[in-house]
């Protein structure tokens, strides 16, 4: 198997959120819990202090250089106490597991996280272990302002501010009269009267158009206004008649007759 190839599967790797003054207390506890497993505690920084915590057979604990030089090694847990600065150094150390990973992570570290999730290529789940959480910081109340003093106050007390009579307010009342809507008249010309009359359409008498006769070009004339078009020539009126009704044209068929030649020959 390649030296740099990870054979742990994604459910095995976890990341436990832990204040670094907590981690000693936390890696003591995870030890204990996985003591029949071959473990590695990969280090970056305060080696020693890591080493004198544990005391245990089946734990071993490395920096990143020995880790590099021991390419034989193989672990079944890998306990990072910190993360490294480079993604490509903790995918050496990853590669040493057989069976799972931790990350004991403290918020210092998390900038060294998303290089190392964007080589993996998926997000690595974190778990919370009861005890090592984060306490959750108090927010702090500001107090308000006190509202500036003005210079000119009135400090009186309600006993002895000044009561006035408070008066009702009638609301005047007004007569209502009907609308009465003001009539207009134009004005007035010299001798003429303020009364209007009545428009009359004026009736003309009409007067029968009489023929005259004709004229020398044999033009009829009449005593009034009148159209050669509705008139004879003599006077009298052109006489109505009834409209042609619409007659569908007849069409005689004839019985077509076999040539001679086309008779059957005999």
């Amino acid at each position: 198997m390649p030296s740099n190839q990870i054979t742990i599967k994604h459910n095995k790797h976890r990341i436990h959120p832990c204040p670094s003054e907590k981690k000693l207390s936390l890696l003591a506890q995870l030890i204990s819990q996985n003591s029949a497993l071959k473990t590695v505690v990969a280090v970056t920084n305060n080696i020693e202090l890591v080493k004198e915590a544990i005391n245990s057979d089946s734990v071993t604990v490395l920096d990143d250089e020995e880790l590099a030089k021991a390419t034989e090694l193989e672990c079944e847990l890998l306990i990072s106490y910190d993360l490294p600065s480079t993604a490509a150094t903790y995918m050496l150390r990853l590669a040493k597991a057989t069976d799972s990973a931790i990350v004991l992570l403290d918020i210092n570290e998390q900038k060294h996280l998303y290089p190392i999730e964007t080589l993996l290529k998926r997000v690595i789940k974190q778990e919370i272990v009861a005890g090592f959480e984060y306490e959750e910081q108090k927010k702090m109340k500001i107090a308000p302002k006190p509202a500036p003093k003005r210079e000119h106050t009135f400090n009186a007390n309600a006993d002895d501010k000044p009561k006035y009579a408070k008066k009702q307010f009638d609301k005047p009342k007004y007569d209502k009269k009907p609308f009465e809507k003001p009539k207009y008249d134009r004005p007035k010309r010299e001798g003429e009267n303020s009364e209007r009359k009545p428009f009359e359409k004026p009736k003309y008498d009409k007067k029968p158009n009489k023929f005259l006769g004709k004229d020398e070009s044999g033009k009829a004339k009449f005593s009034g206004k009148s159209g050669d078009r509705n008139h004879r020539y003599d006077g009298s009126k052109k006489e109505t008649t009834e409209a042609p009704k619409n007659v569908g044209r007849k069409i005689s068929i004839k019985e077509r007759k076999p040539k001679e030649d086309s008779k059957p020959s005999s």
